[in-house]
């Protein structure tokens, strides 16, 4: 695996080729980049650095021609920020381009994206129905690009491990809260890694990057919608004596596109495949919450 601790690296934006959006109640889902390309809001949204440094920008639309611009003191979670000192506005296009005079969209990608599996790992899925039909379990389907799609659970299951993730969360402008793009990567089965368009927001339990009613991440490292993440889990199953006490808690360490974003102790929350907490495996879950969330790249290397 590359290091977990290699700054992000930086490139222009893609111009992509323009598709129509499917429509639902929360106003156009595009979960592609090229159908995204038909809405104008898309190239603005993103982030920005100041020519010079100092500061950062995260740019998210709104819909319908508006945006909230979040400004951030030193540069971008992961990339300099401060950590504390952030202030946000919202405006309309003419406006948002105002203010993003003197400063440079920037395209991030997690240094872990595409992040080889190593001796011993188990390779869940590599975009061929053979790995589709060997590591999940009835139902799994791929889409016509060869990305898993949610709503899936592994064959195998698993106890103490190190995982690799890669998502990409849908478009959607006009969306808000926990219906905008939401799906989750279940450890086990027992605790959701939420994974949801929380661009520029706080970084709750319930956001992306949050393990779910556990604890927020430590930053939000969560990138604009339509571009590949990653999740980088190292885990250890709790602990019983042979009294059925336990003696040890769970424990995770999760990187968000590369940033450690947890290191904790676990308490089990009243959701997942295996609502019980105990030692033996569990599954790879990712669910579906109706939302065409992508995954690629998944492995498990058992420890």
């Amino acid at each position: 695996m590359k290091s977990l601790h290699t700054i992000f690296a930086t490139s222009a934006l893609l111009c992509m080729v323009s598709q129509a959006p499917a429509q639902n109640d929360h106003g156009p889902t595009y979960a592609t980049p090229e159908e995204a390309a038909a809405d104008p809001d898309f190239a603005i949204q993103g982030e920005y650095l100041r020519c010079g440094g100092g500061e950062g920008l995260q740019v998210i639309a709104l819909g319908k021609g508006q945006f909230r611009t979040v400004k951030l003191a030193g540069g971008l979670p992961g990339y300099y920020w401060d950590g504390k000192t952030k202030a946000a506005t919202e405006g309309d296009t003419a406006q948002t381009q105002e203010l993003l005079r003197g400063y440079t969209k920037v395209c991030r990608q997690s240094c872990t994206l595409g992040a080889c599996p190593p001796c011993g790992a188990v390779v869940l899925f590599d975009g061929t129905k053979a790995s589709l039909d060997a590591h999940w379990r009835e139902g799994a389907q791929m889409d016509d690009d060869g990305l898993l799609m949610p709503g899936v659970t592994s064959v195998e299951e698993y106890k103490d491990f190190y995982a690799h993730v890669e998502f990409r969360l849908p478009y959607m402008p006009e969306a808000r809260d926990q219906a905008r793009g939401n799906s989750g990567y279940y450890v086990q089965g027992r605790y959701e890694v939420q994974m949801l368009d929380s661009f520029g927001l706080e970084g709750e339990d319930n956001e992306c990057g949050g393990i779910y009613k556990v604890a927020r991440p430590d930053v939000n490292m969560c990138l604009p919608p339509l571009t590949w993440q990653t999740y980088d889990v190292e885990f250890t199953a709790v602990r019983f004596n042979e009294a059925g006490e336990k003696t040890e808690p769970a424990h995770a360490k999760v990187w968000h596109n590369g940033v450690l974003i947890h290191d904790r102790d676990l308490a089990m929350t009243p959701s997942g495949t295996y609502p019980d907490e105990k030692d033996n495996p569990g599954p790879v879950f990712l669910q579906n919450h109706g939302n065409p969330v992508r995954y690629r790249n998944i492995w498990v290397l058992p420890r």
